[in-house]
């Protein structure tokens, strides 16, 4: 089980290693939403969002234990972290990603250092194909959300929040496969037990709270979103643990809600997420009553958008 030794350690570790991300008050949308808003900006961490942490924090576990090197499914920000984390520690790394990954993720995976292949129509297909070539070629395989240490390095953003905000009542954080929201939830409940806590999902990929209705770890069938950084159609069995022990709430949010918060972001506060980083305003915007009046922290995952979605949001 994770713990918030864990993510303290993980803090450490990244220390100096990691941008020390903002936690701006977005007055504006704050107006419109009627509550005192902050976006913990993950757009502006190296490689544009979140996943160098966690990664950063799995390679120094790993030293002296590649064989050949590390290898990893994702659609696009998980191994851009892995690539670069690998690339620090001279290990070589190789990443799968599905078909339905962003040209511009998989660019900047190869400038990381890393090989790429693609594989399959979604992300499920491309974690397959790399387990098979893990076995088969003898390489590590890092898992983008269902690994503790990856969850730890996650987590440490919920530190932060805390650090910056100690009053906060309620954090919003995007679910894929729910690495960060388990990391997140760990950090926050263990230190504040009275913060409210939130997970949104995409009504395409409603995989944790699928799961969380039937109590275990669940599979959804496959959707269609524009937010491929969230377009996961299984959770992690680790994350599962955490997130039925700790979160309030999962909220969803539909195709139309994430374009209007994409465009809010832009517009009213000047940031440019990629849409699964606008997912958690977009849960804030369909559920404006529930957090009313309060101290609201949201995290902005990511920032690696396709240009030509940008340019059809503007």
């Amino acid at each position: 089980m994770l713990t918030l030794q864990d993510v303290r350690q993980a803090a450490e570790y990244i220390r100096g290693k990691v941008i020390r991300t903002p936690l701006v008050e977005a007055r504006e949308i704050s107006e419109v939403l009627g509550c005192t808003l902050s976006l913990k900006l993950e757009n502006f961490q190296l490689t544009h969002a979140f996943k160098a942490r966690g990664n950063l924090n799995k390679i120094r576990h790993l030293r002296g234990c590649c064989r050949n090197g590390v290898i990893t499914a994702s659609t696009g920000n998980h191994g851009q972290g892995l690539a670069m984390a690998a690339a620090l520690s001279k290990i070589p790394a190789r990443v799968v990603v599905p078909e339905c990954s962003p040209q511009t993720k998989r660019e900047a995976i190869v400038n990381y250092g890393a090989d790429i292949l693609v594989h399959g129509s979604d992300y499920h297909q491309a974690c397959e194909h790399a387990h098979t070539l893990a076995e088969q070629e003898q390489w590590t395989y890092v898992h983008s959300f269902d690994d503790a240490d990856i969850m730890a390095g996650q987590g440490t953003i919920g530190l932060e929040i805390l650090e910056d905000t100690p009053a906060v009542d309620v954090v919003l954080a995007p679910i894929g496969g729910g690495g960060l929201v388990s990391g997140l939830l760990v950090a926050l409940k263990e230190s504040r037990p009275d913060v409210k806590v939130i997970g949104v999902q995409t009504t395409a990929f409603p995989s944790m709270a699928e799961s969380m209705r039937q109590g275990r770890v669940t599979s959804v069938p496959e959707g269609q979103t524009i937010a491929d950084g969230v377009a996961v159609r299984r959770p992690g069995e680790l994350p599962f643990t955490v997130i039925r022990q700790y979160i309030d709430d999962i909220w969803l949010v539909d195709e139309p809600d994430i374009r209007r918060a994409m465009n809010m972001l832009i517009k009213r506060a000047k940031i440019i997420p990629e849409p699964a980083g606008a997912v958690t305003l977009a849960g804030a915007m369909t559920r404006q009553d529930e957090i009313a009046g309060k101290q609201v922290a949201i995290v902005v995952s990511g920032g690696n958008v396709d240009a030509t979605l940008l340019k059809s949001e503007i």
